[in-house]
């Protein structure tokens, strides 16, 4: 049981390997989009632009102000 989990877990590490990328046998790249100036490398294609993975926030609060009472803030009724 451990060998069969040691296996997969090199399989699956293997798996994101992203060394080398180029297109199989006869393909090409997919052509430049329309008005772009150049087709894009391999690289660029598979990183990520910041709207897919955006960067995260870590600013803390620097100034507290007390919330405005909500007039629909109410107690459930019977």
């Amino acid at each position: 049981m451990k060998r069969l989990i040691i296996m997969a877990a090199l399989a699956l590490a293997s798996c994101g390997s992203a060394n080398g990328l180029k297109p199989v046998g006869t393909a090409t790249l997919p052509p430049k989009a329309y008005g772009a100036t150049e087709t894009p490398t391999p690289v660029q294609l598979i990183t990520p632009n910041s709207q897919a993975r955006p960067e995260r926030s870590d600013e803390l609060l620097r100034s507290s102000d007390q919330r405005r009472g909500d007039q629909f803030d109410l107690p459930p009724t019977d």
